[in-house]
């Protein structure tokens, strides 16, 4: 192999572990090839237009305006819908979620990460996208921040195992762990929806702002969210679900600093599993 071609697999190398992976277009641009023209002199006709005054002068022109993110077709969220709540079981969610393709997140996708740990158990921990990881396992968490999430839910006697329900805000992985549009935030918001409410768990434990934020509606960041109960309450009218909460564990990774406070979310959430009377230490309730 040519120094060149050994240069080439190694750089591509690096940006698949970077998470580099999705072209923004089908041809390379040179961006050296453009060259701004030169000023053109004016002519005499030219010359001879009446100047602008101050005022005109002074006039700010308007600056271009980024373009929205675009809003999901009603057509299409309605389908969403409609198919998340037609499902009466876990599994027929799950089978409904592999054959919908109204979310562009599939295409790149290489598996759809439905959930993990023990369907019905007491507590549902609900993240906010699968990493390479979880795509390529069709699993939640089971990366490093996975590992992480299982050794804080040891601490207090919580295990996927035996007593914890795990799954996430979106199913398919964004490219390049980007964050994902408001268009495909809203057309998977009715599949998770009718996750919690087919898994009814007695408490849900939200990590990250992205969960956080999309099921219960709410604008603030997670450093003002974290460690703080909400009641969420599902679109079919069913009982509200206490909720907690919390930092997720790859920003733990990231800022070890704040692992003091993710472990006193841990502890109200073990003080509310005693006072509900929850055993933490079977698999049944």
């Amino acid at each position: 192999m040519s120094d060149s071609r050994a240069a080439a697999r190694a750089l591509l190398g690096w940006y698949v572990d970077a998470g580099v992976d999705e072209p923004m277009g089908d041809i390379a641009v040179d961006r050296f090839a453009s060259v701004r023209p030169p000023p053109q002199i004016p002519t005499v006709a030219a010359a001879a237009k009446p100047v602008a005054t101050v005022a005109q002068q002074a006039e700010p022109q308007a600056r271009p305006t980024r373009p929205a993110r675009a809003a999901p077709v009603d057509g299409s969220l309605g389908a969403a819908r409609s198919a998340a709540f037609s499902a009466k079981t876990l599994e027929e969610l799950r089978g409904i979620l592999q054959a919908f393709d109204g979310c562009p997140l599939k295409v790149t996708a290489t598996n759809t990460v439905f959930a993990d740990g023990v369907p019905g158990a007491p507590v549902m921990v609900v993240g906010e996208a699968p990493g390479a990881d979880e795509d390529r396992a069709g699993r939640p968490f089971v990366g490093l921040s996975g590992q992480l999430l299982d050794r804080m839910l040891a601490t207090i006697g919580l295990d996927r195992q035996r007593n914890v329900y795990i799954s996430n805000v979106l199913p398919w992985r964004p490219p390049g762990n980007r964050n994902p549009t408001d268009n495909e935030m809203a057309m998977c918001l009715p599949f998770i929806q009718r996750h919690i409410e087919l898994a009814a768990p007695r408490v849900l434990v939200l990590v990250g702002g992205t969960s956080v934020k999309t099921l219960l509606d709410r604008q603030e960041g997670i450093t003002r969210l974290r460690g703080r109960w909400f009641d969420w309450q599902g679109p079919s009218a069913a009982a509200a679900v206490p909720a907690l909460a919390t930092y997720h564990p790859a920003y733990l990774l990231r800022s070890p600093g704040q692992k003091a406070s993710a472990w006193k979310d841990l502890l109200a959430l073990k003080r509310w599993l005693v006072e509900a009377g929850i055993n933490t230490a079977a698999s049944d309730t």
